[in-house]
């Protein structure tokens, strides 16, 4: 005797819950197209004012003394040099601060404390940016670096780093925690059984085990202190323009600086007849290194990822 077979109908559900579910595909699918469009605007609209920028002008101008946009100067290696060193200053403050915090709230912190401290340097992250700025400017820079260093300009490259720093701290300390967490508790315990310490176990164990993790957070923070705008416009100061300079006790202007003192305003893009367009320029330069930096931290967590 065959036992019965379901009708072909009777497998495919009921036929409601089937157009709800393809209303939500449908729905999901909307919103990735549209984010995708979103993005290539985004990419062409600077592509072509870009383009713009670069028939308006000669060639010489973008190797030329200094950045000063109205003059029509633009002189490239200023404000990237200037952005690489905030951003070097940040890495020098976020990195040990960020991993550090990391490993106490991973292999040290109690359950309480782990509850306690990690909600505390998530609202860190929360700061607006423009309160970090303010911070560097009125606390950072008189009583850090002009302690340190006693000709400090009250506007300068050293503090706009401090306070980037300080802004990706919870970003550097949240990915690494997340990459030793995640690291199987077996490692430690064979760690512990050959008789090594806590603090040899954490270095010699769990650190090169959520390495790719780790550098991954290193790396995008990277990308975040490249992209910060308002501590950078309020600390570093040269609004109108900058000379270069690579000496963090004095004022200058980064790519994102540079963007916003020649945007605010339309009286502020009054001169050379391009430096409206070098707005789209630095930021379709400013796109290219982010995507390099994305790139790159992808490929690190690829080469690097230990699967256990």
């Amino acid at each position: 005797m065959t036992a019965p077979t379901a009708a072909p109908g009777a497998l495919r559900g009921d036929p409601r819950r089937l157009r709800r579910e393809q209303r939500v595909k449908r729905l999901m699918l909307t919103t990735a197209v549209l984010s995708v469009l979103v993005s290539a605007g985004i990419v062409f609209s600077l592509v072509g004012g870009a383009i713009d920028f670069i028939t308006k002008i000669e060639l010489s101008q973008l190797w030329s003394n200094g950045w000063f946009p109205r003059r029509g100067r633009f002189d490239l290696r200023t404000i990237i040099a200037h952005t690489l060193l905030v951003s070097a200053v940040a890495m020098v403050v976020a990195a040990p601060l960020g991993l550090g915090a990391a490993i106490y709230l991973s292999e040290y912190a109690r359950p309480l404390a782990r509850r306690i401290l990690k909600p505390v340097l998530e609202i860190l992250a929360g700061i607006p940016s423009v309160v970090l700025g303010f911070f560097a400017l009125t606390f950072v820079t008189p009583e850090i670096m002009q302690r340190l260093w006693t000709e400090t300009e009250v506007f300068n490259l050293g503090a706009a780093g401090i306070g980037v720093g300080i802004l990706i701290i919870p970003l550097v300390a949240s990915v690494s925690e997340d990459a030793l967490r995640a690291v199987p508790a077996e490692l430690r315990e064979a760690s512990y059984g050959l008789g090594a310490r806590k603090w040899h176990t954490t270095l010699r164990v769990v650190l090169p085990a959520a390495i790719s993790g780790i550098m991954a957070s290193f790396i995008l923070a990277v990308s975040r202190a490249v992209g910060e705008t308002m501590v950078v416009a309020i600390a570093a100061g040269a609004s109108g323009g900058s000379l270069l300079t690579l000496n963090i006790t004095e004022g200058g202007q980064t790519m994102t600086g540079a963007m916003a003192s020649l945007a605010i305003g339309s009286d502020q893009v009054a001169g050379d007849n391009a430096a409206f367009q070098s707005l789209f320029f630095v930021g379709l330069l400013l796109f290219v290194i982010t995507l390099i930096l994305n790139i790159a931290s992808d490929r690190i967590v690829r080469r690097f990822r230990q699967r256990y």
